[in-house]
């Protein structure tokens, strides 16, 4: 019966070379011979045997593993980011290895711990932010570089996200024209998205010299978003005339969503038009927003392209031959209106 390959050593004896050479090939193909590495090839192919890839890399001086951290393993927006990461990096020959934090911050510092005990060349990470332990988060980044989506952790970080004082002007500007202006429905202070964008909404309010507005909610650091809105529109709705304005923008798509089923449960009409009790509109583009009923209004976000220049800047450090990590790169993409029947 033939040996059974489980091992390096045992993978080397069977194809006939050394461990060193064998070695070799799985950290760098191009670093041995054609003939070597058609040998090995075909080997693999005969044998079935494939390395533990964790444990080539710890021997490794920089792996070829990028560590990915995100808040929410459900959110359709953090899916399609991890998706377009995982396919540029796999074409530039790295691993992207996804980890969420759930929204706790003990699982953020994990993540990050277990990134560094596997040798990550580099790491993609939407932070908590408010919550995150800044100093696990700067202990990773004097080692390997980072980038951040979603929201920056601080002002000199590199970062990949959208502009919202331009997505946020955009939406406004479009509320205030066509009917009342907006009052603000907040997200919960999950991450600096939360004051962010509470206060690229005061500021573009202030341009167009509208008084700005605000619904009054309760402190939370929730992320489900949707049971947060409709818990508190329900609350609210239970006398309508508590609303500062008939126009709610709220803070994302999410929120959106659990405020007009709130609303709907009270029998309140949302849509623009004098028949209509309330308009309601969001941020991000949500991929269910346009199946919402009423199909929301919203300003898009380009999930893809945030996905496609956070793994390209990650890259493009990882190639720099001088190995700092410090330099501040922010890119801040423009988003576009989507007007549908909620507003």
């Amino acid at each position: 019966m033939a040996k059974s390959i489980r091992t390096m050593e045992d993978f080397s004896e069977f194809v006939g070379l050394s461990r060193p050479t064998v070695s070799k090939y799985f950290n760098d193909p191009s670093s041995v011979r054609k003939k070597t590495r058609d040998l090995i090839e075909e080997a693999l192919e005969k044998s079935g045997f494939r390395p533990n890839i964790f444990a080539v890399n710890l021997n490794r001086r920089r792996s070829n593993i990028i560590g990915v951290v995100i808040p929410n393993s459900t959110d359709p927006f953090y899916m399609a980011l991890t998706r377009r990461i995982e396919i540029i990096a796999n074409e530039a020959g790295f691993l992207a290895f996804v980890l969420s934090s759930e929204g706790r911050p003990d699982m953020e510092d994990n993540a990050i711990k277990t990134f560094k005990s596997m040798n990550v060349a580099g790491a993609i990470i939407a932070p908590l932010g408010v919550q995150s332990r800044q100093t696990t988060l700067e202990q990773l980044g004097e080692s390997i570089p980072l980038v951040y989506v979603d929201s920056p952790i601080n002002e000199t970080s590199a970062f990949v996200g959208t502009d919202n004082r331009q997505s946020f002007g955009l939406i406004v500007d479009y509320l205030c024209r066509s009917g009342e202006p907006p009052c603000y429905f907040g997200m919960p202070q999950v991450n600096t998205n939360a004051a962010t964008r509470r206060s690229a909404y005061t500021e573009a309010m202030e341009r167009l010299h509208v008084e700005p507005k605000y619904v009054s909610i309760t402190d939370s650091k929730t992320w489900d978003f949707e049971r947060f809105a409709f818990e508190e529109a329900s609350r609210l709705l239970e006398n309508p005339d508590r609303l500062p304005t008939r126009t709610i923008l709220c803070a994302n798509d999410r929120l959106a969503f659990g405020f007009i089923a709130a609303a709907w449960q009270r029998g309140l009409k949302i849509g623009h038009g004098a028949e209509y009790d309330l308009r309601v509109a969001g941020h991000d583009d949500h991929p269910l927003s346009e199946y919402a009923c009423p199909p929301i209004t919203t300003v898009a976000q380009n999930y893809n392209e945030i996905g496609r220049l956070a793994i390209e800047l990650l890259l493009s450090k990882l190639s720099e031959e001088d190995e700092t990590f410090h330099g501040r790169d922010q890119i801040l993409l423009k988003s576009e209106l989507m007007l549908r029947r909620s507003a």
